[in-house]
């Protein structure tokens, strides 16, 4: 039987270029995974509350009424937000990844990056994943793996495997594709993802020159959103050597940042417009804040920046 032949879509040439970055919890899925903290009541006892991702996010700088268990510190708090010890183990944030797509697929309301993300997968553009997360760049790949298997029609993923080996005849000159599962694997190599409490992401930015020294004076509290600012760079970066490799840095580019932490989303809003925008010429930045839930796809920032990088 002959091979049926893969259906490219070369209308991807005539495209912008549009990437995305994407925060996980609470802006494309709403998980289930809760953090441990310690309560202080009013009689002065502290006592053991788990609370969600999005209750964190407004009473992390509140140290008079919440602390991280006294067993343990941060690491307990956080325990399942990390991979397990034991590679045997079951993974909690894929079991979570896999119950928060089911509640969608249920009738729950998805969250608000959540319909963006799929357009991004869909159209086969590079994108980003930054989390506060302690998980491997591996783990976080195979959640967005679920999430191509469970989010996306057949349709959906037929569509996004044209648009994939569209982009590659476009910028990579290919003519004989690979498998579906081949050509997954290379566009999803592509992308990045940073957990930012990963000891092999810290490790990385301590090495950083730059970050070295704003590690050296950072707060604990800031150091989630120094990290997210580091991560942000480290894309930005990629897509502009990829758009140098390609040759497509005479086209219109823009990049997406979401987030559900309001403190995020202002520590990098602040760092594109002071850094950033400085490096960067043609390049539109677009933030988006999904704190608020009544808001479907969350408020939209735009900041214009430079696309120079010296030296590069």
């Amino acid at each position: 039987m002959t091979k049926p032949i893969p259906y490219v879509n070369d209308e991807v040439a005539d495209r912008d270029f549009k990437y995305y970055i994407f925060d996980w919890d609470d802006n494309i899925l709403h998980m289930p995974t809760k953090i441990r903290m310690e309560h202080k009541e009013p009689d002065g006892r502290w006592v053991p509350v788990e609370l969600s991702t999005s209750t964190f996010a407004l009473v992390r700088g509140d140290g008079e009424h919440y602390r991280p268990p006294t067993d343990g510190g941060w690491d307990a708090a956080f325990r399942n937000f990390a991979d397990p010890d034991d590679a045997n183990e079951p993974n909690r944030f894929l079991e979570d990844t896999m119950s928060a797509l089911a509640k969608i697929s249920q009738g729950g309301r998805p969250s608000p990056s959540y319909s963006t993300f799929k357009k991004t997968l869909v159209e086969g553009r590079i994108f980003a994943i930054v989390t506060a997360r302690g998980h491997a760049p591996a783990t976080i790949e195979k959640a967005v793996r679920l999430f191509i298997d469970n989010a996306l029609s057949p349709l959906e993923r037929e569509t996004m495997m044209s648009n994939l080996r569209g982009y590659r005849r476009w910028l990579d000159k290919v003519e004989r594709f690979g498998t579906d599962s081949e050509e997954l694997d290379y566009y999803l190599g592509m992308c990045r993802y940073s957990a930012v409490t990963y000891d092999g992401f810290k490790a990385r930015m301590a090495q950083d020159p730059i970050y070295k020294e704003k590690l050296a004076t950072a707060t604990t509290a800031s150091r989630p959103e120094l990290a997210k600012e580091f991560a942000i760079r480290d894309f930005v970066e990629h897509v502009f050597h990829m758009l140098q490799r390609t040759g497509g840095l005479d086209r219109s580019v823009a990049i997406g940042f979401s987030d559900d932490d309001k403190g995020n989303v202002k520590s990098v809003s602040s760092y594109i417009r002071a850094e950033l925008s400085r490096r960067f010429d043609g390049i539109k930045f677009v933030v988006y804040d999904t704190s608020d839930r009544t808001l479907s796809k969350g408020r939209k920032v735009c900041v214009s920046g430079q696309m120079n990088l010296p030296g590069f």
